[in-house]
């Protein structure tokens, strides 16, 4: 039996995915780094300006983001229809017409546009260079193996390069590499999920586009790219780069290594146990990967932005 929406959200919201827009979380990494470290002591009215600029880098990469997911929808009506959940989507069902789903997703761009242009140059170049990949990716990258996972990773360093762009700082090549990692990996889990979808619907012919067909390749993709995600995020944390930030405090990013080794093993058994249909899926249904990823803010936090634990740390590393 086809149940195609239970969800209470208009249609046109369902297209333009407003829940994904957490993604773009990666817009605003170079400013909650940058703040504890260069940014110490700034003047208020110079913190507010860069404020505002990353906020509307992060609105144009989520009118962007919409934009392209509304094209997506209307490319991928047929296949979509054919999918055991994507079935529902508003463009799919038939609840969205494809010349509404055609015209939003090109208004949101142009608005994507109008909007980083506010900030600088610079930041509207980025946007139109994610939007100029987000046109490869969605026209025939992303039937590449391997191919599509990386250049869903560079979107989201583009996200973090923009935001960097926006607020005028540079950005540590080991921050953007930890980016592309860890999103590089994130592409991997969504693929075993599609891979374990598409062995439920026993009554389906929807298969995935991208035909990671050898379950073990993709297992080791997976190993790989997990562990180099926490390899680059400690490496950073013990780089030149963040100890002349941030100093002591980079030994406590460090500590918070093993909440990183939780976060990608509960995505990694997840998806290999075909609990979860996504990684932001993985976030709201295991609270094991809710907590740790909180605790991980809480902890990033509190390392960089409370003085009294970095007076404890120095203490305790004796730096």
């Amino acid at each position: 039996m086809q149940q195609v929406d239970k969800q209470p959200m208009p249609p046109i919201l369902r297209l333009i995915r407003p829940g994904d827009w957490i993604k773009n979380v990666f817009v605003l990494v170079p400013l909650i780094f940058w703040l504890p470290g260069a940014g110490r002591g700034i003047d208020n009215a110079v913190l507010h300006e860069k404020l505002i600029a990353a906020s509307l880098a992060f609105a144009a990469f989520c009118l962007a983001a919409s934009g392209w997911y509304a094209i997506n929808d209307l490319l991928d009506a047929r296949e979509d229809s054919q999918h055991p959940v994507k079935r529902g989507r508003p463009v799919a069902s038939g609840q969205i017409k494809p010349m509404t789903a055609l015209c939003t997703g090109l208004a949101l761009m142009a608005l994507a546009l109008i909007v980083a242009g506010q900030v600088n140059r610079a930041s509207a170049g980025v946007v139109i260079a994610y939007l100029i990949l987000q046109a490869a990716y969605n026209l025939g990258l992303k039937r590449l193996i391997f191919v599509d996972a990386t250049t869903i990773a560079t979107g989201f360093c583009l996200r973090a390069i923009g935001g960097a762009l926006a607020i005028a700082v540079s950005i540590s090549i080991w921050l953007i590499l930890c980016v592309f990692f860890l999103t590089l990996y994130l592409a991997f889990i969504k693929r075993q999920c599609d891979l374990a979808s598409a062995g439920r619907a026993v009554n389906s012919k929807w298969k995935p586009r991208a035909q990671y067909g050898d379950a073990a390749e993709l297992t080791w993709l997976l190993s790989v790219s997990g562990g180099l995600t926490v390899l680059m995020y400690l490496m950073y944390t013990l780089s030149a780069h963040a100890q002349g930030i941030f100093g002591g405090r980079a030994l406590g990013l460090a500590l918070l290594t093993p909440l990183v080794l939780i976060v990608v093993h509960r995505f990694y058994r997840r998806a290999m146990q075909g609990l979860s249909d996504s990684p932001l899926d993985a976030i709201r249904s295991d609270p094991i990967v809710a907590a740790a990823l909180g605790a991980f803010g809480l902890g990033v936090y509190l390392v960089l932005y409370v003085p009294a634990i970095e007076d404890a740390l120095r203490q305790a590393l004796l730096i």
